[in-house]
């Protein structure tokens, strides 16, 4: 253990793959006054175990770009460091043997064509090409990605310590962490068995032990350690050595070689965690012994894909420990709670594809105060409160890494730790035959069954069994009137002589209006890209409630503290749990709502884009009127005692006017129809208001500059170089999830970022962005013949600019 110096720009604690590839990068960006500390030797901990398999695709063009920069780095760092890596782009194989994974395989197909990464789909006779001694009578095809590869995890990380080395980041082994200083909610120093640091920010790459560091400062990091098996052979006749690595997800296993041999292991359905805390103090290069009695489910799939390995020896077992997320992303940014304080942990075994992107983005993100570009999939700012529970993180972490090589179906809904949170209505909408699906850890209603169905999904690539119910919700919202329990949104109160000034700052629409009116807004980063896409009603001059997604809470919350200027008299605060919320929107609802309102609920009265605070019931309720439906309608935000008073009144008064509940799909195919953005499919930090058709909502010319005015000025004398379109699929059985292919004139152009089914239109349909360098104009979209490829097939579709409903917004104006 060698001296520690007592200042340092940025402390790094963690020495594997995470840790080297932040430490490489921040030297990269010029940051050299970083250090690095390892309480063992380097990779140590989880990394030197590792398989060191590199895949590339995921379902986020984002982080599947991420894990493309991880190959490309992969492929030059020893010829810059002059240190082996093992990097050998060999190729990835994953292999189906059933029906419903072929579609899934299909799907993949389409979504990597929409991220421009090439993938073929193999037969069995090429599988066998590629494989020898591989058995494939039970294999319908494979998905192979020649430019996946394999390293030697240990060697990566020695060569980005030796790159971090060479331009001046200073490396020490052996010295343990003792501590983190925090002075003011900030971070101010980190604290060794050899000595104090001062610094200015601190990243924490410290694998399964990254959540007791975090939870030492009050940070939430629910990373699970549980026990990953793998075992390598003894040397194989007849393997070849560029042999691509191989993933029989049907099989829950796979297999690479290595040196002549395989490695072989596999992910089960059922888990084994690793229930005690990780101690700070731990051996390093620690391994279990096998649990034979657990992967012997593993081993008859083995035997038949290789059959030589029923005759070979084992040279080595490895039963380590990894950790894992309850959604299978990884972590990675600044913590919401501590400034300074970042992470890149949680990398549900894929530390190694990831750990090069990974160091690159979270590097950025500590020079630049943002990631290179949107990675909400893994940013630690999706976490909730209840995630602090080492309980729940355990059940809900177990059934992700379970779910590694599960069927990933459309609108699936996990199921460990539920029901979490739950809004005053549900119950009663439990009786009402609700089936739930969860999100940020609240019950929401999905859809409700009709008397005689079982309020319950059945999992499918095809129609789904809701279809219908939906349906049926959708036309009732287009036609009669229905109610939303709405309570998940997140909600927070912006008070303070200096609240106006704030969020004239970061806010892209003018805030200065006068009290009662409802302000859609866009905050914006320096790019013009949309960091928040709120609602805000102003009720006096010091105050502002701010309404905003489910899942985006601690995002949101966080953006807007963090741009409170020092001195600044402004506070956000949060009331989600305050109020619940119903929306009753539809021809009808302004009948519905009079019949218990004590209010005048005309236009004249009461215009959309208007807030009043009402009697409903005999209940206080702030009635904001607007929609997300396209359809006459109001948002009740009711104070929770009184929620279940207000629905039972609506039901009933609602009874003649043809009221029914309707769930979240509906909301979803409702919106598509309309055409409206979700924060996170749509909308994004990497797409401006111009690119997604929310020019309406910038205030241009308001006195105070906001953040991004500059970028969207650049932009407004250009046709940007994609623009948000509605795309019709003309196949009325096609089914849409997102990323499908859009061509125009034969050439792909860009994915739906969402896709569904528009029930007043009849037709599939879904959003996405249409790209061209020289940029998309109106004239652009419109003189092109469109395809949509689903599933590895063509389709004619039609592009609309704007609502495929309604485009005129005549409905919800009444």
């Amino acid at each position: 253990m060698g001296a520690v110096p007592q200042t340092a720009r940025v402390v790094i604690i963690g020495g594997g793959i995470a840790g080297c590839s932040t430490a490489y990068h921040l030297a990269q960006l010029g940051w050299t006054d970083v250090v690095v500390l390892e309480r063992g030797k380097l990779t140590s901990g989880s990394t030197w175990h590792a398989a060191g398999m590199v895949g590339q695709l995921r379902s986020s063009s984002n982080i599947t770009e991420l894990l493309r920069y991880s190959v490309k780095l992969y492929g030059s760092l020893e010829q810059e460091t002059g240190l082996a890596t093992g990097w050998k782009a060999n190729g990835s194989l994953r292999l189906c043997c059933t029906k419903e994974r072929r579609i899934e395989f299909l799907r993949q197909l389409t979504t990597a064509r929409s991220f421009g990464l090439q993938m073929d789909l193999l037969t069995p006779r090429e599988i066998e090409a590629l494989c020898p001694g591989i058995v494939t009578s039970d294999v319908d095809s494979g998905l192979f990605v020649a430019s996946d590869g394999v390293a030697n995890p240990s060697d990566l990380v020695q060569s980005l310590a030796k790159g971090a080395r060479m331009k001046g980041v200073r490396i020490f082994e052996d010295t343990p962490v003792t501590g983190i200083e925090v002075r003011d909610g900030e971070v101010n120093a980190v604290i060794t068995a050899a000595g104090r640091i001062a610094c200015e920010a601190v990243a924490v790459c410290g694998g399964i032990w990254s959540r007791e560091l975090a939870r030492s400062v009050g940070v939430r990091l629910p990373i699970q350690p549980a026990h990953h098996q793998y075992f390598v052979t003894e040397t194989m006749d007849g393997l070849r050595r560029d042999m691509p690595s191989i993933r029989d997800p049907d099989n829950k296993t796979y297999f690479k070689e290595e040196v002549g041999g395989l490695i072989a292991g596999g992910y089960e359905a059922n888990p084994i965690g690793y229930a005690p805390r990780p101690g700070l103090d731990d051996e390093q290069f620690k391994l279990f012994p096998e649990f034979m009695d657990h992967f012997e489910q593993f081993l008859p799939a083995m035997m038949k894909r290789f059959p030589a390995l029923s005759g070979v020896g084992i040279k080595k077992w490895y039963n380590g420990l990894e950790s894992f997320t309850e959604d299978t992303n990884f972590v990675i940014g600044e913590a919401p709670e501590l400034k300074g304080f970042f992470v890149a942990c949680g990398f549900n075994a894929m530390g190694i594809a990831a750990g090069g992107g990974a160091g690159m983005a979270l590097a950025h993100w500590v020079v630049h105060g943002e990631p290179p570009f949107d990675l909400w999939p893994v940013d630690i700012r999706r976490f909730s409160a209840f995630h602090a529970s080492d309980r729940g993180v355990l059940v809900r972490s177990l059934e992700g890494q379970g779910h590694h090589y599960a069927m990933h179906w459309p609108h699936y809904e996990f199921e460990a730790g539920r029901p979490l949170r739950r809004s005053a209505l549900y119950d009663r909408l439990g009786q009402q035959r609700a089936c739930f699906g969860s999100k940020a850890g609240w019950e929401r209603p999905n859809w409700f069954a009709p008397s005689g169905v079982e309020a319950k999904d059945v999992y499918t690539f095809g129609r789904p069994n809701w279809f219908e119910h939906v349906g049926a919700e959708h036309r009732a919202c287009r036609e009669q009137a229905v109610v939303f329990d709405q309570s998940s949104f997140s909600k927070f109160m912006l008070i303070g002589r200096d609240a106006e000034r704030v969020l004239q700052r970061i806010a892209a629409a003018d805030m200065s209006q006068e009290p009662g009116q409802i302000i859609y807004a866009q905050m914006l980063n320096d790019r013009g890209g949309i960091e928040c896409d709120l609602t805000v009603t102003r009720l006096s001059r010091d105050s502002y409630y701010v309404v905003t997604g489910t899942a985006v809470g601690e995002h949101d919350r966080s953006y807007i503290e963090r741009h409170i200027g020092q001195g600044e008299n402004a506070y956000c605060v949060d009331v989600t749990s305050a109020f619940g919320v119903l929306g009753l929107m539809g021809p009808n609802s302004r009948a519905i709502l009079a019949e218990i309102a004590e209010a005048d609920l005309s236009s004249e009265a009461f215009p959309f884009g208007h807030c009043r605070d009402i009697i409903v019931a005999g209940a206080p309720v702030r009635a904001l009127r607007m929609t997300f439906v396209g359809e006459l309608g109001w948002e009740l935000h009711i104070p929770t005692e009184y929620m279940l008073t207000v629905y039972d009144a609506l039901k009933k008064a609602g009874e003649k006017f043809g009221l029914r509940d309707a769930g979240y799909r509906a909301i979803d195919s409702l919106r598509l129809e309309k055409g409206l953005c979700v924060w996170g499919a749509e909308v994004g930090t990497d797409n401006t208001p111009l690119e997604a058709g929310l020019g309406f909502a910038v205030a241009f010319d308001k006195a105070m500059p906001f953040r991004g005015r500059d970028a969207l000025l650049a932009q407004r004398g250009t046709a940007p170089t994609k623009r948000l379109a509605t795309l019709i699929a003309e196949a009325p059985g096609a089914i849409l999830l997102g990323r499908e292919t859009i061509y125009r004139d034969g050439r792909p152009v860009g994915w739906l970022t969402s896709g569904g089914y528009g029930h007043a239109i009849g037709k599939p349909l879904g959003l996405g962005y249409v790209r061209n360098a020289a940029g998309v104009t109106d004239d652009y979209l419109r003189s092109g013949k469109y395809e949509l490829e689903v599933a590895g097939e063509r389709i004619p579709a039609t592009l609309v600019i704007g609502a495929a409903y309604d485009p005129e917004n005549e409905k919800f104006r009444g």
